[in-house]
């Protein structure tokens, strides 16, 4: 995965791609890193719990 930074409207964006052909990469700017960040436990649950149900 590929992590740039770029910028919006004169704000900080972080840019995470699957690679270089990825039409539609994932932004987010500060407010929603830090929220992000805030809640990664609860992230990573919901990851646990749906990849489980992936695989099944």
């Amino acid at each position: 995965m590929a992590v740039t930074e770029s910028e919006f409207k004169g704000n900080p964006m972080i840019v995470l791609s699957q690679g270089d052909e990825d039409r539609y990469p994932f932004q987010f700017g500060l407010k929603k890193a830090k929220l992000v960040i805030e809640h990664i436990d609860a992230i990573k649950q919901f990851i646990e719990k749906y990849s489980k149900e992936e695989q099944e």
